[in-house]
């Protein structure tokens, strides 16, 4: 039987999250943007699994199945957002996307 190591685990999950926030901040295309939220949300619950696991309880588990439910219910209005953007303006690059930038009051 193999031994648990937590610390490898917790160690992979924030590497994932580190390269979900790096591609969110870094990348300029709306898809790949939420690609990167949702790689950051499974760090997360692998980090929540790592630890429940740790401690043999559910609740890592349990958190985890809670983050899932969040991750498709993002990425469902995420996706009807990005298409709507989409239909509207002709492009998924942030920075083309000059309507949506706040600008002071002209008055």
């Amino acid at each position: 039987m193999h031994s648990f190591n937590a610390h490898t685990v917790l160690v992979v999950a924030a590497l994932l999250f580190v390269l979900g926030l790096t591609g969110v901040l870094t990348r300029k295309n709306i898809i790949f943007m939420l690609i990167s939220v949702e790689v950051m949300l499974n760090a997360a619950g692998l980090a929540f699994v790592a630890a429940g696991a740790q401690w043999h309880q559910p609740d890592g588990q349990v958190m985890f199945l809670f983050i899932l439910a969040m991750a498709a219910a993002e990425i469902s209005v995420g996706l009807a957002l990005v298409l709507q953007i989409y239909h509207q303006h002709k492009t998924m690059d942030v920075e083309d996307l000059e309507e949506l930038r706040d600008r002071p009051n002209e008055n």
